[in-house]
Parts: structure tokens; sequence; C-alpha cells
């Protein structure tokens, strides 16, 4: 999340995403209506977001302060995603935007692109397309209306897949974790793969999840992960999607081999799957979550496993999940006098007015007696 340029400007038209599709060879294919990526200056990113205004920080991002997300509006109206990084985050302010380049380089309908960057002083930021529907662990686990459908859920583990598919063939290898907030959903409802995970510097080999139960097993041995760690979290957001919440992938793994995968299912989804369907979901779990890296599937394997289960492909995405199309909520930029009015400030706003020239009745007729003088 942070600065998210709006994919409801501009979309193409359905016989364009099918000449798109069939060029890329799936149904994700590369994205051509995202703009190219660029350097912000501090000042455009500051006035997108209002001055990176506590109102606009996006809630469930599952960014840990000072790493902070910023719902903004650039002066051509588009909306965006701005993640504030941490001035000890990126100390090489090179390395940030190189890497920072390179994300930018990437066009795929499954992920939340990545179109600018921002490298003034200490500061560290990064602009990418706004997801208007929350996150996966929001849909998922703090759902308001009605839980995720099985449909759904698969359709999550396909697209993923394709992202990460994308990723391995792009050599952009991914060195965050794989969590239900890094997965965000579109004005579509289409669940796409947050960008900001593709960035890699010196600290992120030496960090990953602070919950140790859902932690690649290399990096327990090592203090570092690796490319192949990602399959390991894909693993454990299988889980999540299969159960409604968090299970240790250790107690997944011995339920799994105790047959009883009814045990691992939200109970919420009875009646919505194919038992076929389910034991094979909780087979790719199961492989994605082996201790060793070489024995994990590659993202191309995902792709396989998941792509037959999905069932209702012409149902879209914001259908099932229940969501009002194309209901983008803007956020309010205001003024200093605003803000005053807003937190009805009535001297900042008498102070403000008589900056600008505006003078009350006592203030006129001051200025009128001083003049009366004046010509006397």
């Amino acid at each position: 999340m942070g600065c998210f340029y709006s994919r409801t400007i501009h979309l193409p038209s359905p016989d364009d995403l099918s000449k798109l599709h069939s060029e890329n060879g799936n149904e994700g294919g590369q994205v051509q209506q995202v703009p190219a990526f660029k350097e912000y200056s501090l000042s455009e990113l500051r006035k997108a977001t209002n001055g990176f205004c506590t109102d606009f920080i996006v809630s469930e991002s599952g960014e840990k302060a000072p790493n902070v997300v910023y719902r903004g509006i650039l002066d051509n109206n588009h909306l965006v995603a701005v993640k504030r990084f941490s001035k000890l985050a990126w100390p090489d302010a090179q390395q940030f935007v190189v890497e920072a380049a390179g994300v930018g380089k990437l066009r795929h309908r499954r992920l939340v692109n990545l179109i600018g960057c921002c490298n003034e002083g200490d500061e560290r930021l990064l602009v990418a397309e706004y997801m208007p529907n929350d996150t996966l662990s929001k849909h998922l686990f703090h759902w308001d209306k009605q839980p995720l459908a099985w449909e759904m859920r698969v359709r999550v583990a396909h697209y993923i897949a394709q992202a990460l598919d994308y990723c391995n063939t792009e050599n952009r290898k991914i060195y965050h974790d794989l969590n239900a907030y890094r997965i965000l959903f579109d004005e579509d409802g289409d669940p796409c793969l947050s960008s900001f995970g593709l960035m890699k510097n010196s600290r992120d080999g030496k960090s990953y999840s602070t919950n140790l139960a859902y932690t690649p097993p290399e990096f327990l041995r090592t203090g570092r992960v690796i490319p192949e760690s990602v399959i390991y979290s894909y693993g454990t957001v299988l889980l999540d999607l299969l159960s409604g919440k968090h299970i240790p992938p250790s107690r997944a793994l011995d339920i799994i081999r105790g047959k009883n995968v009814l045990m691992l299912m939200d109970s919420s989804l009875e009646g919505q799957y194919a038992s076929d369907d389910a034991t094979n979901l909780v087979e790719l779990a199961s492989k994605c979550l082996q201790s060793e890296a070489r024995d994990r599937p590659d993202p191309k394997f995902l792709l396989a496993a998941v792509a037959p289960l999905q069932k209702q492909k012409e149902v879209a995405s914001y259908i099932l999940m229940g969501l009002s199309k194309d209901t983008v909520t803007l956020p309010t930029i205001l003024s200093p006098i605003g803000k005053a009015c807003a937190r009805m400030d009535l001297t900042a706003v008498h102070d403000i007015l008589l900056k600008t020239g505006y003078k009350d009745e006592e203030g006129a007729e001051n200025e009128k007696n001083k003049i009366v003088k004046k010509e006397s």
C-alpha cells in the first residue's frame, strides 16, 4: 500500500483484454495501461498524502511502524498508495533507487504494480497502484458481512500462483514472506500480490516474519531466506485459505499426515466444495511446507495444480465477494483553513483569513478611520 495508481481509469476493452491474455499465454497477462515507472519529488508525494496526514494511513496494511503506507491522490487525480520507509531501512540511497527501478519494470495484472519512488535526503518512498478493496487478511479473518466463498479462495490461490510464476519468469526473486497482508484486492475484487515485497536490500535477507511458527525452516537454521522460501510462505497462505484462521504449519502437517482433512477446513465452507478439490489443495499445501527447500514445488507446478480447481471462471470476483463495483472512496485533502475548521479552531481560522487579506467589520472600520485621519 502506499501511493497506488487506480485501475479504474483507462481500462482496456474486453476485446483488448482477450488479445492481451492470448499474447501472454495465460489469463493474467502483462498489463499495459499502468504508467511507466518514474521518480517523484518529495513535494509531490507530500501533497498527494496531505502532508503525510495520519488520516491517510492505510489500515490493515500489515506494515509495522515506522514503515507506513498512505493513500494518496496525484495531480492527475490518480489514486495511489505510498509506502514511507524509516530512515534506517535503506541507508544506501543509490541501492534503493536501483532496486525500485528494477521492480518498476514489472507489469502484470496479478501484481500491485510499482509506478514510482522518491529518494530525497533521508526519505525513501515507493509509489504503487491503489487497491481499494482491502487485504486478504481483512476478508479472511475479519470479515463483516460474509465469509470468503470457496471459489474466491481458490481464485486467490490461482492468481497469486500466476504472480509468482511471472516473477520467476522475469527472474525477480521474492525475499519477503508472503502472507495474507501482502495480498490485496483491486476495484474488480481480483487479488493481487503486493510489489513492496519484491524489494530486496541487505537487511531483508536477515529479517522475516516475527512469528516463528510461520517462518521457513531455512531461516530458523541460518538466519537468512532464499528464493524458495516464498513457496513455503505460499503454503501457509493455502492453510489460511483452507481453514479461515491461522494454523501453525507443524500442526497442519500433523493433521494432514493423520489424513483428517476435515479438521483443517473452515466450517463456513461446508457444502461449497468437492472433497477431491479440498484434498488436492491440502496436498499442495503439504508439498509447499516441506522442510527442505529442494523438495518444494516451483511456481509453474503451483499454477498447474490450482488452475483446474476453479469452477466459476465466468463469475466476476467482486460478485463472488459481495462487493459493489467501482465504489472507490477518495480521501479528502483539506486546505489549512479546512483543517482548522475540521478541528473547530476559530483562532486559527481567523489568523488564516487575516493573512489572506480578509477584514472583519471591526477591522474594516479601523482601517476606514486610519484613512480619514490621514486625509485630514
